[in-house]
């Protein structure tokens, strides 16, 4: 039975969630997030998708980002997780999928929501028990939120630059 096609929308929000094939690890060591985080930004640069928040686990990764065009979300997922597949089998050894069944998306709204989004997808590595501060894990676009430090991935969405931001912004205390 063929799949339904994704109904993607330009100019939206999504959450992504891809995770690795039998909940197996995707990333292996320090050399796979950065070849990951390599290919996103070639994929930013060919779709001119924005990256809001971004977080990369050892057997899944959370994207929210902004596409620019009518049906790019699927290209661009496709593309990336394609272009990691092919460099990490290579690299392992391996043949066959990575990544288990299509990645997951869900519409985000603008403001509030895209607040709670990122939080929650940056406070992942916390709730897996994998630290206890967020600010231990390299491998998540909280540096860029917590420390103002530039990755050269991660875009800032103009609610952070707003004069209003005070009132929706969630406490960095609770951030942890």
């Amino acid at each position: 039975m063929p799949r339904v096609a994704r109904i993607a929308f330009p100019s939206m929000l999504y959450h992504i969630m891809s995770r690795g094939n039998n909940r197996e690890p995707v990333f292996r060591g320090k050399e796979d997030f950065e070849k990951y985080l390599e290919i996103c930004g070639r994929y930013k640069d060919q779709y001119g998708f924005k990256l809001y928040h971004w977080v990369l686990m050892n057997n899944h990764v959370h994207l929210l980002i902004e596409t620019k065009e009518h049906g790019s979300l699927s290209k661009i997922m496709q593309g990336l997780n394609l272009a990691y597949t092919i460099w990490f089998n290579r690299k392992s050894g391996k043949v066959g999928h990575l990544w288990q069944d299509r990645f997951k998306s869900a519409v985000i709204e603008k403001d509030n929501y895209l607040l709670a989004c990122g939080r929650y997808i940056e406070r992942n590595p916390l709730r897996a028990g994998i630290v206890k501060d967020v600010r231990e894990y390299p491998w998540s676009s909280y540096r860029v939120y917590g420390y103002g430090e530039e990755d050269g991935l991660t875009d800032r969405h103009e609610i952070y630059e707003s004069e209003n931001l005070g009132t929706v912004l969630i406490k960095l205390s609770d951030y942890r």
